[in-house]
């Protein structure tokens, strides 16, 4: 089944609320999340937008952690579960926010783009833009219509996946983008995992440097123009990974928006990291 994308794959608070108030207002879905937790329920609980559901993203998507990373890819019928439980189908939009930085909520986004949703997009800005805009939230519990959403892992029209052995060709043959902070690419710094530094071949290009100080993604053009000095170009084959498939989701959705196709190596840095036996690259050279 070919799986045809939302127009764009982020929208305006503006945007949201006209589509909230119209005859086919999208299922919400809260992702408020940070690394090394506690989750965020109790903040959900305490106000949301209303009709929202929320999703754990260490528990519902993410796998155990283990060889596979940090956050690996979640049982695909498990994550479908979860799905149809927030009220998702396959013929109704969806809307993904967080607190606003982003990377939870681009994570749920690559997840039911990759399974075969195809009117899945972010809240440009989440929670914060939100609320800044006097939008409202509330505490009262949502209780969603159970829906219909089976997932087609690896749909046509999806994102693409790439494991260790595709990424690291894709780092010689094509562009291999690091979404991590340049420090822990460079390996100066690696608070997480077992050793520092990058997939060999890998080009740095911190997901950070995709949005402004109000954490919403920059223009189009701009993130075109900045991807294409990355050598990252439509046409080309492009992908992306991070520390444990997050962030890298968040640069995935960057380059959606600039009109650039990127695959994700979900496992990232903490799954090749695990692997003794796998060549790590230090500095700031891909090489």
């Amino acid at each position: 089944m070919t799986v045809k994308p939302a127009k764009s794959p982020i929208l305006t608070v503006s945007e949201l609320m006209a589509e909230l108030a119209g005859n086919r207002p999208p299922v919400l879905l809260d992702v408020r999340w940070q690394l090394g937790g506690p989750d965020l329920r109790a903040a959900y609980e305490a106000g949301h937008l209303a009709g929202a559901v929320y999703v754990d993203l260490d528990q519902e998507l993410a796998g155990p952690a283990g060889s596979g990373g940090r956050h690996p890819l979640p049982d695909p019928e498990a994550f479908g579960a979860v799905m149809r439980r927030a009220g998702v189908s396959a013929g109704t939009p969806v809307v993904v926010y967080d607190g606003g930085q982003g990377w939870a909520a681009a994570r749920a986004w690559w997840l039911l783009r990759w399974t075969g949703h195809g009117e899945v997009r972010v809240l440009d800005g989440g929670l914060d833009a939100w609320t800044a805009a006097g939008g409202a939230v509330t505490a009262e519990p949502s209780v969603p219509v159970e829906g219909d959403f089976k997932p087609n892992p690896g749909a046509e029209g999806g994102p693409g996946l790439l494991d260790a052995d595709g990424a690291a060709a894709l780092a010689r043959a094509g562009v291999l983008l690091d979404a991590r902070a340049g420090e822990r690419y460079r390996g100066d710094v690696e608070p997480i995992d077992r050793v520092g530094g990058h997939i060999p071949g890998a080009v740095s290009a911190p997901t950070s440097e995709n949005v402004g100080a109000d954490g919403r993604f920059l223009a189009a053009e701009v993130l075109r123009g900045r991807f294409a000095g990355l050598g990252a170009e439509v046409g080309g084959a492009v992908g992306v990974y991070c520390g444990s498939g997050v962030s890298g989701a968040h640069e995935v959705l960057a380059l959606e928006i600039a009109g650039v196709p990127a695959a994700l190596y979900a496992g990232s840095w903490s799954e090749w990291s695990a692997d003794p036996t796998r060549p790590v690259a230090t500095g700031p050279a891909p090489q």
